[in-house]
């Protein structure tokens, strides 16, 4: 039987990934995970009993861990999430993201060559997963694709970076079977509320401010979860070694015009006059909660993904429109909250990061 490795599998893509895997694969999962802010148990709950299921709870950047794991899953398959992913954190503390987005891959990366050099490659693959913004920001025109230069403007997206060129020096150097996918912005269920889409929709709940940084005119490739997913699980089946391949959702849209679709689907699932939060400050619309605030230091303007290249080798398309991504992340979100105030920590309650500039 297959045993995927799955790094960072409780975090938000990661969690999607394995309820996929095991809904749609015959393999045994074996989540590795450090369980910081945005890693819980409870985005595990409803698998955490599966037969095929098992969940260790390490940090990526310990190599004895990662020794340990591998010698007692023999895993014939990594899907490594395990990162820190929010930008506005790096700002803030640049430190951690190192650690864990270059020294953690490395130490993933060295430990499954060790393992291959003693018992062979066979069918194994290395599933290292990127995001779009190690490319830096796009002009009002173009596209990202596989043959992008890099050109990363945070501290996140500068330790990822790092991990994409150590996932190819891997493959070329050792001939590690190496896949790597980069992804624009997912949303979905099980996302920690620090990110655009479920901070609005918990925001908006509760009759709270929506923030947007700066104009509201920076644009994203938005892509529901379960898509990026499917494409995650089509580059690990059917990917070749060596070869990178973007994952987008072809749906571009500024920030400004996302939070005016939710509070449009808001308005339909929970209409504002319905909403007692509302209703006690005399708000009768949730575009009404609208505030702008500073921008975000070194905020990319325009990200936009070419998904060809996974659209014809995996036969990759995604399943959801925006309209459709948008009511089921609303609905999930309204109808989970005890999830949503369980994963959120003491030092957590939505407030603003990332202010610190260049010093």
């Amino acid at each position: 039987m297959q045993t995927l490795l799955v790094t960072g599998g409780a975090g938000f893509i990661g969690a999607n990934f394995v309820r996929l895997a095991l809904a749609e694969t015959p393999a045994r999962v074996v989540v590795l995970d450090r369980l910081t802010y945005a890693g819980n148990l409870q985005s595990l709950a409803d698998v955490s009993n599966h037969e095929r299921f098992e969940f260790v709870k390490g940090d990526i950047a310990d190599r004895a861990t990662v020794d340990r794991v591998f010698a007692d899953h023999a895993p014939t398959g990594v899907v490594h999430f395990a990162a820190e992913s929010h930008v506005d954190r790096s700002i803030e503390g640049p430190e951690e993201f190192v650690r864990t987005n270059v020294l953690g891959t490395f130490q993933l990366l060295d430990a499954a060559r060790a393992r291959l050099s003693s018992a062979g490659s066979g069918e194994f693959r290395f599933l290292h997963v990127s995001t779009d913004e190690v490319f830096g920001s796009l002009g009002p025109e173009g596209f990202f694709s596989e043959t992008t230069p890099y050109a990363p403007n945070s501290p996140y997206s500068a330790s990822k970076a790092g991990a994409d060129h150590l996932a190819r020096a891997y493959f070329h150097t050792y001939g590690l079977p190496v896949v790597t996918t980069n992804c624009s912005n997912n949303y979905g269920p099980y996302q920690f509320p620090e990110k655009l889409l479920p901070l609005m929709i918990l925001n908006a709940r509760e009759g709270k401010p929506l923030p947007i940084y700066g104009d509201g005119a920076n644009v994203r490739d938005w892509l529901f979860v379960e898509d990026h997913c499917r494409g995650v699980l089509r580059a690990l089946e059917n990917g070749a070694p060596g070869e990178c391949y973007t994952l987008g959702g072809s749906n571009e849209r500024t920030n400004l015009e996302m939070v005016d679709a939710l509070c449009a689907e808001l308005e339909r699932a929970l209409p504002a006059a319905q909403n007692p939060a509302l209703v006690r400050q005399g708000i009768e619309d949730y575009t009404a909660l609208k505030t702008f605030v500073p921008d975000r230091p070194g905020h990319d303007r325009r990200y936009a993904i070419d998904a060809s290249k996974a659209r014809r080798e995996l036969e990759w398309e995604p399943r959801y429109d925006l309209e459709s991504g948008l009511a089921a992340t609303v609905r999930w979100y309204l109808d989970h909250t005890e999830w949503c105030e369980a994963v959120q920590s003491g030092s957590y309650r939505r407030e603003r990061l990332g202010l610190e500039g260049p010093r």
